[in-house]
């Protein structure tokens, strides 16, 4: 493996942030530096956690998966004082895209150099957002087909927004899907363990969320990464006086979010959350789905699930149910800073957007927002594309700039059969003229055909334009390869013009590169940092 670091793409938020941009910077509590990550350290120690019961929590969510010698040890030190890197995401498909992976080879690489740096235990903690019920979003994954990304969607319809966590997979077709997305990666030296592997862990998962903390944990288990479920039930009761402050404050938490958000809106970054004063910033629970809460007149309300409580009787389900509680994308950093000692946050550039209208909140729970650290932004090239890269003389950012397909766009203007084109066209004006001597002759003998004349010249030109392009199919077939090449250059590094980590899962690299990768990756000398790195096998 080969590291190269090059200057961020395309992103203005991320740009302004390491730049330290002080119109930016003032929505965040600390900048990104060792000073912030000491004072930080020091606001902590002098906070108090129930280390005994959260350690227990994340114990049980994580014993039916295989925990680790490294993990227990992590565990230990949780529990005995040490800090806490975290980072998280929603529960996808085959860890869902690549990404998830770059955010929790983050907070490991993260938690280690402050380990160091501060001298005291710092541990990695993944939080699995098993309470998302988004299930379109993390049902499906890309592999590249042809050259080309084509999306592979996990085949049953879920319209009720359930949460990941209590939504059961089916085993025979989740096989089948593994079985095509397999196929796709073709076979490898490492393909059937891999296969076997995954499968196994299928087997054993029920839901959505099971198989992709099950994956997680055994991508990352010799690294010692912790996870934890937000909807694992023994976690909700932990968060149960969290709930019930949040409940307590939560006017001021949605006026405050509003407002900071408008004036993120007017220094040019926009409205991530589009906040509403009304909106209470939790969902009620109910048969498995989420039903997000308002505050009208008094109580917390939801139309669609019949649901209206007092002040007063949403504290006690918080008591008595916090199950039926979920936190949405305002309340969970909130719920995690009561929960965790979070020393930093790695957020991807979404999370940094959206986090920059929260510390007014945090206030109002006379919390600290933690330090955010912008996670490792990731581009994986191939043997064969850097091959490719060389050939046509393109570097990465042309090819995020859309070089190659203008390379593509002008080889296939060059390969046309220009000739063959004009003599259809001479075809199509032999044709209008020999129509208009027909209707003339018609016309003459009193004959009026028009309509069935134009109906009938109009089907010789859509036969010609068929013609057309069969010829212009045939012409691109002939130079298939050359084609294919380009393709595999764009669908490899800039798939459906986004980056290849918020489009592929892990799985298509390590069935390349064998299941050391990800230890192969930690060996590399990455660092939070304003670089986008290329890693080149």
């Amino acid at each position: 493996m080969e590291l190269e670091r090059i200057s961020p793409v395309n992103n203005q938020l991320l740009s302004d942030y390491w730049a330290g941009n002080e119109q930016l910077l003032s929505f965040y509590q600390y900048p990104y530096h060792d000073e912030s990550f000491q004072v930080r350290a020091r606001y902590l120690k002098e906070q108090t956690y129930d280390r005994e019961e959260l350690c227990e929590v994340i114990y049980q969510f994580m014993e039916p998966f295989g925990i680790s010698e490294k993990s227990l040890e992590h565990l230990r030190k949780l529990e005995k004082g040490a800090l806490a890197v975290v980072g998280g995401q929603q529960a996808g498909l085959l860890t869902g895209p690549l990404y998830t992976v770059h955010k929790a080879i983050s907070v490991l690489l993260l938690s280690k150099e402050q380990s160091e740096k501060l001298n005291t235990d710092v541990v990695p903690i993944f939080w699995i957002a098993g309470e998302d019920h988004d299930i379109l979003e993390i049902n499906h994954t890309y592999t590249i087909v042809n050259g080309l990304p084509k999306k592979k969607i996990y085949g049953v319809d879920h319209r009720k927004k359930t949460l990941a966590s209590e939504t059961p997979i089916d085993h025979s077709l989740m096989k089948q899907y593994i079985d095509e997305i397999f196929k796709d990666y073709g076979e490898t030296e490492y393909t059937q363990a891999l296969y076997q592997s995954v499968l196994h862990h299928m087997n054993e998962s029920e839901t959505f969320t099971d198989f992709f903390a099950r994956l997680m944990n055994d991508l990352f288990k010799d690294e010692g990464l912790l996870m934890i479920d937000s909807a694992f039930l023994p976690f909700r009761r932990y968060q149960t006086s969290f709930f019930q402050r949040i409940i307590e404050k939560n006017e001021e938490i949605s006026t405050s979010v509003v407002e900071k958000e408008q004036l993120l809106e007017k220094r040019g970054y926009g409205t991530p959350i589009l906040a509403s004063k009304e909106n209470a910033n939790l969902f009620y629970v109910k048969d498995g789905e989420r039903f997000l809460l308002e505050r009208k007149n008094g109580y917390f309300i939801n139309l669609s699930a019949n649901v209206k409580f007092s002040k007063e009787e949403l504290l006690h389900l918080a008591e008595e149910s916090p199950e039926k509680l979920s936190n949405n994308v305002v309340t969970r950093p909130l719920m995690q800073e009561m929960c965790l000692p979070v020393l930093a946050f790695v957020a991807g550039p979404g999370e940094l957007l959206y986090w920059a209208t929260l510390k007014d909140a945090f206030d109002v729970l006379n919390l600290q927002m933690p330090i955010l650290a912008p996670r490792l932004n990731i581009t994986f090239i191939t043997r064969q594309v850097e091959q490719l890269l060389s050939e046509y003389d393109v570097t990465f950012e042309e090819v995020i700039n859309g070089e190659v397909e203008q390379i593509k766009h002008r080889f296939i203007e060059s390969i046309q059969e220009a000739e063959a084109k004009n003599k259809i066209d001479q075809i199509r004006n032999m044709l209008e003229e020999a129509y208009k001597d027909l209707h003339c002759y018609l016309d003459s003998k009193g004959l009026h055909l028009e309509k069935i004349m134009e109906k009938n010249k109009k089907y010789h030109h859509m036969q010609l334009d068929y013609l057309n392009q069969k010829i212009e199919q045939e012409v691109l077939l002939k130079h298939e390869h050359t084609i294919r090449r380009l393709n595999t250059i764009a669908s490899e590094l800039y798939p459906n013009q986004n980056f290849q980590e918020r489009v592929y899962n892990p799985y298509q690299y390590i069935n390349r590169y064998g299941q050391s990768l990800i230890s192969d990756l930690l060996k590399l000398p990455l660092s939070i940092s304003e670089s986008h790195y290329l890693v080149k096998f």
